[in-house]
């Protein structure tokens, strides 16, 4: 009887071979390396099925280029500080570090169950005293060179999670983690400057290929490069004045009224007292709406101040008005209103009955303002523009920045949408910032030598006000390290997000503990060859990353200019919802015979979204590793979709992969009579081989001339374990022939099983170390290399046509290859099943694809 095969008993003996022998340890060699990483987990307790594709695409490129030769890095990590700690403290009254550790043991048992090829001697996690001393020391570095700065500033409060957010975590107005709406505060805060960098991170988008456009795209978006002038309207009747910056230059004479944020610090000071009130209870609403629905969905509004500017060109007044629409974060705040030439203020002018000056023509055309329908933003011809008339309008605007210089009224300027990174965070379970405040001496960094400033576990957790270490007096409470006078620490903690910023160059000498990392360590590891992770970091940790690799670059630690060559954003991984119009979403055991159990009303079903436990339509992994195995949870990830593309959980896909992976299993385990007492063919030795043989070996080194490709080039895993698929098909249709019962078939044979075992290895790791151990082969997979390619065996004589006959397939003809379009049609005539297709019909069109295809047109 067959062996069966028992996918725990095998899974489990490998991961405990690979962990007793430190399979994956990185190499001290100097060989050519490769460093490839997985954006590492927060430990939320369980790893999903996002986590099992992420990992199983890093882990097939790890183990296929350990094959290949290379020192290759693979490390694992935990970005272990955030809000679901403390909030997880909060509600089961457990305390923030316990419940981190706790799920980062449950979680690492989880990845070792899935068989990943990570160096664990090189763990991190951030919330370790160890990793976050070297946070501390990075930001009083930054410090030092003026990188970090604080400052009183207006910014987004989540009420939800009682905590300032940066820009980029507030989406459409809501908080990025829990969705609440934001709210705006005024109070001090520490900054990051990456303004610093703006213009080298925008220019070196430009220079990265190995990262998605999208990506790319989506940086230079964030980053906002506008060239254009700063322009200085003087407040009528003041010492006032109000900056703008305009990428038109060419419209300044066209102006008709001025546009304040809400926040626009100037707005108290010259708002009429008769339109004060008004003006306050307008901009209370306008920043409630804005944060609530994001400013391109709120109907523009305004309230005029009272206030009148000076234009510095026609020394004409104009009305200073709030408007819901302009944006204190871009710019300045302030935006100079031309309606004649912009369709957002023309729609406003007409709103407020405001005036519309033309001051571009298009080419022989004179526009009447009184019955413009649409401001006109094509380029033309000067007009009302003074000594600028009849310029062509793009001409002029050199001309008009010079004028304004020349007067000292502006002046040309580059303006950047990027904002200084906030890192202040007014929660507990997050890195300590490394200042003290002393009355005499004002703001006092910590001493290099008694770091790590400890975060102290004594503290009363509430989720409400602000940051929780205010009231642990020991922690707060410490003597001024200049003065020895009594002094405070700073109670706000550092954004998670710059723990994950460098967490990449740390793996590199993880128990270094003098600097943050070995600086020859980075030399050889650096940049990440290969990072992986999702799309919706683009903005947020892949910009911070790169902004920290340059600016730690500039402080003589390592010589990177860019964290990660190649960067892959895999697709997400979606299942079908179930939906009950009375209770909501359903788990699949709450449905039975498309109704639900609760109430019997028909369920929805069909539409595929993202796994979501709100949506309830997760995979437990658990579950999936139990009942199928890891090696199938892998294979399924990386064969149901290419993975950039999104993959839909299926079921049937899963036992699909495990019933494949039951066939090799059979091929090896029912064969091994015949592939023991042999070796594998080798052509320089044993011969020709003829016939099925000889096709049997081409396809062998044509898959694995594919797979190399499929991973090494491509990222295609579906298309290369189709190959092996098609490889191990062939493998049983020859099984049962005489071919076998000959030792050069045997030997042929053994040739493609092992190298369907080596090739299916970086996918399935567990099984293919059994087979192949069980097939005589003393040094496990890990440590044997990738299956050569002979070039010579991919040469072929003959080559298989598809015939398409008005567009379907109906038959295929062997010819010689590369053979000439006259025999190939001869071939394609006397073909008996061509022939009934085209039989009393005229051939209008013969098209033949050398080596690949014929196209008939018949009727």
């Amino acid at each position: 009887m067959a062996e069966k095969y028992d996918h725990s008993s095998i899974e489990a003996r490998w991961q405990s071979v690979w962990e007793n022998k430190k399979a994956f340890s990185t190499s001290g060699d100097r060989k050519e390396k490769y460093y490839v990483l997985e954006m590492f987990p927060y430990p939320s307790g369980k790893i999903h099925m996002g986590h099992v594709r992420n990992y199983s695409i890093g882990d097939v490129v790890a183990r296929f280029l350990m094959m290949r030769g290379r020192n290759v890095l693979h490390p694992m990590g935990w970005d272990s500080f955030g809000l679901p700690a403390e909030n997880a403290a909060i509600q089961h009254n457990i305390h923030p570090a316990k419940w981190t550790y706790e799920n980062i043991e449950n979680m690492k048992r989880q990845l070792k169950r899935m068989g990943f090829s990570y160096d664990w001697d090189r763990e991190v996690a951030t919330c370790k005293p160890e990793y976050y001393r070297w946070n501390q020391w990075l930001f009083l570095k930054l410090l030092e060179k003026g990188l970090a700065y604080k400052k009183r500033s207006s910014v987004n409060w989540c009420p939800g999670c009682a905590t300032v957010l940066a820009n980029e975590q507030v989406e459409e107005g809501r908080c990025w983690r829990c969705d609440s709406t934001v709210e705006i505060k005024d109070l001090e805060q520490w900054f990051l400057k990456i303004t610093a960098y703006a213009e080298e991170l925008l220019d070196h988008t430009y220079k990265m290929p190995g990262w998605p456009e999208r990506v790319l795209i989506m940086q230079r978006n964030w980053i906002g490069k506008s060239v254009g002038a700063e322009v200085n309207f003087k407040v009528d009747g003041s010492d006032d004045a109000i900056k703008i910056f305009t990428t038109r230059p060419d419209t300044l004479y066209g102006v008709t009224f001025m546009s304040l944020a809400v926040g626009h610090p100037v707005i108290p000071a010259i708002t009429a007292p008769e339109r004060r009130e008004e003006v306050e209870r307008f901009t209370a609403k306008a920043r409630a709406e804005s944060k609530a629905r994001g400013v391109e969905e709120i109907v523009k509004e305004g309230v005029f101040t009272g206030a009148y500017c000076v234009n510095p060109l026609t020394g004409g007044k104009v009305p200073v008005y709030v408007a819901n629409f302009v944006l204190m974060e871009y710019g300045t705040g302030a935006v100079m209103a031309v309606p004649a030439h912009d369709q957002r203020d023309f729609e406003f002018a007409r709103a407020y009955k405001l005036p519309v000056r033309v001051v571009i023509n298009p080419p022989g055309k004179t526009l009447d303002p009184v019955e413009m329908e649409e401001a006109y933003v094509d380029e033309g011809i000067m007009a009302n523009s003074g000594p600028f008339d009849g310029l062509q309008n793009t001409a002029a605007m050199d001309a008009i920045i010079d004028l304004l210089e020349e007067t000292g009224a502006g002046k040309r300027s580059i303006n950047y949408k990027l904002r200084d990174w906030g890192i202040s965070r007014q929660r507990y379970w997050g890195c300590p910032i490394p200042v003290i405040y002393c009355d005499k001496c004002g703001t006092v960094p910590a001493p290099y030598e008694e770091l790590p400033v400890i975060l102290p576990e004594n503290v009363k957790l509430t989720g409400k006000g602000l940051s929780p270490l205010a009231g642990a007096e020991d922690f707060v409470t410490v003597d001024c390290p200049r003065c020895g006078g009594k002094a405070r620490r700073e109670t706000d903690t550092m954004d998670t997000f710059v723990d994950s910023s460098w967490y990449f160059l740390r793996y590199v000498s993880p128990k270094e503990d003098r600097l943050p990392f070995k600086k020859d360590e980075a030399a050889y590891w650096m940049p990440v060859d290969q990072y992986i992770g999702g799309i919706e970091h683009a903005v947020l940790h892949l910009l911070y990353a790169r902004f920290f690799t340059k600016a730690l670059r500039d402080l003589g630690l390592h010589g990177s200019d860019e964290p990660f060559k190649n960067l892959l954003t895999q697709g997400m991984v979606c299942k079908e919802i179930l939906k009950c119009p009375e209770h909501g979403y359903l788990y699949p055991e709450e449905v039975k015979d498309n109704k639900c159990v609760f109430c019997g009303k028909a369920v929805e079903a069909g539409a595929v979204e993202k796994m979501s436990k709100s949506k309830k339509n997760v995979v437990d992994p658990d579950k999936i590793i139990e009942r199928y195995g890891a090696d199938t949870t892998r294979m399924f990830s990386l064969f149901a979709a290419p993975p950039e593309k999104d993959l839909d959980w299926s079921e049937e896909g899963v036992e699909g992969s495990y019933r494949f992976l039951g066939r090799v299993w059979r091929l090896v385990t029912e064969n091994l009579d015949a592939l023991m007492g042999t070796q594998a063919y080798d052509a320089s030795s044993d011969g020709a081989l003829e016939g099925a043989l000889k096709d049997l070996h081409q396809q062998t080194h044509r898959t694995i001339k594919k797979v190399t490709q499929d991973i090494e080039e491509r990222f295609h895993f579906n298309t290369a374990i189709s190959s092996i698929m098609e490889l191990v098909n062939t493998l049983y249709q020859l099984q049962s022939g005489s071919d076998l019962k000959t030792d050069i078939g045997r030997k042929a044979f053994r040739e493609a099983v092992e190298a369907v075992v080596l090739l299916l290895s970086p996918f399935a790791p567990h099984i293919s170390e059994e087979l192949w151990e069980r097939l005589g082969n003393a040094a496990p997979v890990y440590e044997t290399p990738w299956p050569y390619l002979r070039e010579d065996a991919l040469a072929r004589e003959e080559v298989t046509l598809i015939i398409q006959i008005n567009g379907k397939v109906r038959s295929k003809v062997t010819v010689p290859v590369d053979a000439p379009e006259e025999a190939v049609r001869e071939a394609v005539m006397k073909d008996d099943k061509t022939n009934e297709w085209i039989k009393g019909k005229e051939i209008k069109k013969f098209v033949y694809v050398p080596n690949k295809i014929v196209n008939m047109v018949v009727a």
